[in-house]
């Protein structure tokens, strides 16, 4: 236990050492640490770093020479442009992942010590020299007693133990400095690490990256322009995880002289990214030139499933929502879906959110939709939810970084590709399910956007007024003498409410149904439809009609 404690105590004093020396002292004397360093503290007194890219430069070289948990840590923040300026997001993305190699007879001893026989039983021959080295497993070749040619990730000695020491620290760290920053945002320090603790014990565990790898490989058959490797379960654990061997040329690297089709190649990467988001609801999340090959054929092959985004059926109706809604050039709606698929913290204005949003859409105003960056438009618009105080969730932040890097590849492969033409069709046939796309471009479906939304954002409203009221937030000024009949007014507006939303999905469905050619069905929806807001009517009518009339009380308004 002493043991312990003078081991953190001296990573204390290396961390804080690290802090001085690029410019963070600051930090140190507002969290009571200068102490630590004695004679080798800063000076008191040393003013905050403006959060420019220098001083982003600085932090990445910082974690970076703090060992691998520091430098997990900055890729997670790379990973979520929601968290972090864009100009932090790109300086944390050129941290480097390379460490010095592990000797092979300890590789050997953790892959016995994993899956529990001697590595001769488990594979015919494993090469002695490492493919890659990285902060947490070192990846080999090796071949197995069937021939098969494989590549083995097996996670390094002891750097469980080295992680779990610095989250310890990390926790206590993040603790002190949201004590003493006086605006942390919607992401506080010790939010963010209760996030990188879930990701990077679920980084330890190779059992997870297994799962994500065979769910992948199994969403992904019969795509022949598409090789995912497969997962040998009998030769993995939740420290060594075994997939077949893929050769071929990182995606950065290929060239028209060396037999590639260039455009082809970049139409594969997009269609495995849509095919991806709008079909199977789970995409790579780190799709960075080094985890895509190009194979003969110009077939690529996705490797390194560490990092997956999921979405729902539901999210992805709600991103396809907001694809059209921009092509429409519609704030209104895009304001509301940003707003539905977030979750606020405070009670932000929506028509300021709105305005804002119309600001951003107006630059792309006379661009056609193959001059638009797309991935950059969504950052935007991310960025943009942020500032108004809606947390995001993870997936979309996700979808947002792998979208700027898939750009990036498509822009450098073939720039002439419109990258949303090739996308566009997938994205339909999702919308196909609830929408008629043949009109997308007009005034039909943005009618249909605002019903639909209409209906979906009813419940989340009530459900916020709940919020209010339980946390006690919930104020209603009242001045009447009638203050009996506030129930029944309320009673009665909860039916009018129904009534419109039960009409409004006939309606939707009606028009649904009138545009696959079901003449009789839509009609029957229609008029179901109609008799509803007759009977809404009546119902308005009689409730005012039984209502006293005070001219007193009118003339008071």
């Amino acid at each position: 236990m002493l043991g312990r404690a003078f081991q953190d105590l001296n990573r204390l004093r290396q961390i804080s050492a690290a802090m001085a020396r690029h410019g963070f002292g600051a930090y140190l004397e507002r969290m009571r640490l200068r102490d630590v360093l004695g004679r080798d503290a800063p000076p008191p007194g040393e003013p905050l770093p403006p959060p420019d890219r220098s001083t982003a430069a600085r932090f990445r070289t910082m974690l970076g020479e703090l060992g691998p948990t520091f430098i997990k840590l900055g890729q997670l923040l790379s990973s979520r442009p929601d968290v972090l300026p864009s100009h932090w997001v790109d300086e944390l993305e050129k941290l480097q992942d390379a460490c010095p190699p592990v000797g092979v007879a300890e590789i050997r001893d953790e892959i016995e010590r994993g899956l529990g026989r001697p590595v001769e039983t488990l594979f015919a021959a494993l090469d002695p020299v490492p493919l890659a080295s990285a902060s947490i497993a070192q990846v080999h070749r090796a071949t197995t007693h069937e021939g098969v040619q494989v590549v083995v990730k097996v996670q390094r000695p002891r750097i469980r133990e080295q992680i779990e020491s610095d989250l310890a620290l990390l926790h206590d760290l993040a603790g002190l400095l949201e004590a003493v920053i006086e605006e942390t945002g919607i992401y506080t320090p010790t939010g963010v690490m209760e996030e990188f603790d879930r990701t990077i014990h679920e980084e330890l565990d190779f059992s997870n990256e297994a799962r994500n790898a065979t769910a992948m490989y199994e969403t992904s058959a019969g795509r022949e322009f598409l090789v995912i490797p497969r997962v040998h379960k009998a030769l993995s654990c939740d420290t060594v995880l075994t997939l077949d061997y893929v050769e071929g040329v990182k995606v950065s690297d290929v060239t028209a002289e060396a037999g590639f089709d260039l455009e082809q190649v970049a139409r594969n990467v997009i269609e495995a990214s849509f095919r991806q988001l709008f079909e199977d609801g789970l995409f790579h999340g780190d799709p960075h030139p080094g985890n895509i090959l190009v194979l003969p054929g110009n077939r690529i092959a996705l490797l390194d499933f560490g990092l997956v985004g999921r979405l729902s059926r539901v999210q992805q109706e709600a991103l396809v929502t907001l694809i059209v809604a921009v092509a429409l050039r519609d704030p209104e709606t895009v304001a509301r879906v940003l707003n539905r698929i977030g979750v606020p913290d405070a009670r932000a204005p929506i028509t300021e959110f709105r305005e804002d949003i119309r600001v951003i859409l107006d630059r792309y105003l006379g661009l056609r939709l193959d001059e638009i960056r797309s991935a950059t438009l969504l950052r935007d618009l991310l960025d943009l939810a942020i500032r108004h105080r809606i947390r995001i969730p993870k997936e979309y932040a996700v979808l947002a970084k792998a979208s700027v890097t898939i750009e990036g590849i498509i822009r450098r492969l073939y720039p002439k590709l419109d990258i949303l033409e090739v996308g566009l069709p997938y994205a339909k046939e999702l919308l196909l399910s609830r929408f008629n796309p043949s009109d997308a471009s007009g005034l039909v479906m943005r009618s249909l956007l605002k019903l639909q939304g209409l209906a979906e954002d009813v419940p989340t409203q009530l459900s916020q007024i709940l919020v209010d009221l339980e946390g006690g937030k919930f104020r209603v000024n009242v001045a009447s003498d009638a203050i009996d009949r506030i129930g029944g007014h309320v009673r009665a507006l909860a039916v009018l409410v129904f009534l419109g939303l039960l009409a409004a999905g006939l309606t939707v469905g009606g028009l649904v149904v009138l545009a696959s050619g079901e003449g009789l069905l839509g009609g029957l929806a229609l008029g179901a439809a109609a008799v509803l807001c007759a009977f809404a009517a009546a119902y308005h009518l009689a409730t005012l009609r039984m209502r006293k009339i005070s001219l007193r009380r009118w003339l008071k308004r």
